[in-house]
């Protein structure tokens, strides 16, 4: 049985192969997702041309610890939210040897929502060196966890696609 539908393992393998070309390397920084993005790419044979690292932040204090957030942003905006999504994507980059680095932070459901923050609030930022880091925010609603998680990881993949061309 197949993990990923084939659109997102024949854009995960666009990406990698242009990424290859380009001379890039790429890392993710996930929360939400709990690795997914990391698993689609490596899935991929010769994945490790471009491949560099995956980061798994499910908890503040993880993305803290291990992608140099402060503590008081968190606090501030939530770990949902753009400015944790730029700086988990721009921590991803120095904490690595990637030249391009995405992030994905949200709400999967069914429970966790807020009306601030409803159920399938997700914030992805995607950093290159010597750019500016983009973002994009999703509003999925409860279309269920499985698939917030995979809408997440296919914007995920447009925002890569982006910073590498």
């Amino acid at each position: 049985l197949p993990m990923f539908p084939d659109r997102l393992k024949n854009l995960a393998m666009l990406i990698l192969d242009d990424a290859e070309q380009a001379r890039l390397k790429i890392c993710t920084a996930e929360s939400c997702t709990g690795g997914l993005l990391a698993a689609l790419l490596t899935d991929i044979p010769g994945s490790s041309a471009v491949f560099e690292r995956g980061f798994v932040t499910y908890t503040n204090r993880a993305k803290e610890e291990m992608l140099g957030i402060a503590g008081d942003v968190i606090a501030d905006y939530g770990a949902v939210s753009e400015p944790v999504a730029r700086m988990m994507a721009e921590g991803a980059l120095e904490a690595s040897r990637a030249n391009i680095a995405v992030a994905i932070t949200g709400v999967a459901g069914p429970g966790g929502g807020t009306r601030m923050k409803p159920v399938g609030t997700v914030h992805i930022a995607c950093a290159r060196e010597n750019r500016a880091v983009v973002h994009e925010m999703l509003q999925l609603g409860e279309i269920g966890r499985s698939e917030v998680r995979m809408a997440s990881v296919e914007t995920a993949l447009n925002l890569i696609q982006m910073q590498i061309r």
